[in-house]
């Protein structure tokens, strides 16, 4: 029997039906994920502070249809925060994980897959992430990798650093750390002008059509997610595949290496890499868009 409550970050989570198993073919359970939750913390926590989140949750385990939960109930508990964001028609209220003990929680809930916000909850319509989703036609992860490499290029003409992240599931996240001056529109048409540039360099092999029947075998450089209220799956979240990958920050060597893939590590053995934080040299605060819009501009002009 598993345990029933876990004590993390100050707090006792009650935990019910613990031993539901959630991932069929592996036997991991509820308390399992909540246990894994609650080591990651340290390392997640940071990517998911003041951000409002969307919640996968699979209450009869992963076989069955998800529910996409953006609101936080009435039910949850009071130490729980909220983030009210305008939507259309009126506001939700969705939960944020400021802390390990919401994080263990929302595993109680079968929340398997966490995905967050752009932007923060103070100032909603103002991303401090631009996020390009690497998506394959197939399962070519080389073309995956091969790709985020060129667009990390093309980001330092730019000058912007970047980091990076397999999914969990087919592809990688490449993702801009922004200063939160330029607004939804605004990021997104800097978006989409990078990858159009990026596909004309390799007209070959990425595209930016978003109809399948129109990209013929290419790369997606997919930047729809960079609009108000649009989520991307969060650093070190699970997803609900068999095996149980997680969604791991990784390194740009690590992307070099033909070994790499989208489902690489899982809830067990990403654990081991808890103490090496991939992302520890990444810039602590946000670029702004000003200066690399001129010189993608620039390139643009010179059809480069």
């Amino acid at each position: 029997m598993a345990e029933t409550e876990i004590r993390v970050g100050g707090r006792t989570v009650a935990l019910t039906r613990p031993d539901k198993v959630l991932f069929p073919d592996d036997g991991i359970t509820k308390a399992d994920l909540a246990r894994y939750h609650a080591a990651v913390a340290e390392r997640m926590l940071p990517h998911l502070r003041g951000r409002p989140l969307m919640m996968e949750r699979y209450p009869d385990g992963i076989g069955k249809r998800p529910l996409m939960q953006k609101n936080a109930p009435d039910y949850f508990p009071d130490w729980i925060r909220r983030a009210e964001v305008a939507k259309v028609g009126g506001t939700v209220e969705h939960p944020v994980a400021d802390n390990a003990a919401t994080l263990v929680y929302l595993a109680n809930q079968a929340a398997v897959t966490l995905h967050r916000w752009l932007s923060k909850a103070d100032k909603p319509d103002h991303p401090d992430r631009l996020v390009f989703d690497l998506d394959p036609s197939g399962d070519d992860f080389p073309a995956v990798r091969d790709a985020a490499l060129a667009l990390r290029r093309l980001l330092g003409e730019l000058r912007l650093d970047s980091t990076v992240m397999t999914t969990g599931s087919r592809g990688l996240h490449v993702i801009v750390a922004l200063d939160r001056r330029a607004d939804f529109d605004t990021v997104r048409a800097f978006a989409h002008d990078t990858a159009e540039v990026l596909a004309a360099r390799h007209p070959d092999a990425l595209t930016t059509a978003p109809r399948k029947d129109a990209r013929g075998g290419r790369l997606y450089l997919d930047v729809q997610r960079n609009a108000y209220a649009q989520t991307a799956v969060a650093p070190y979240s699970v997803r609900a595949r068999p095996g149980a990958p997680v969604a791991a920050p990784v390194t740009w060597a690590e992307v070099e290496e033909p070994g790499l893939s989208a489902g690489k590590w899982t809830v067990t053995s990403v654990l081991e890499r808890l103490d090496d934080d991939p992302w520890a040299d990444a810039p602590s605060r946000g670029q702004g868009l000003g200066a690399a819009r001129r010189r993608l501009d620039a390139l643009r002009d010179a059809g480069a």
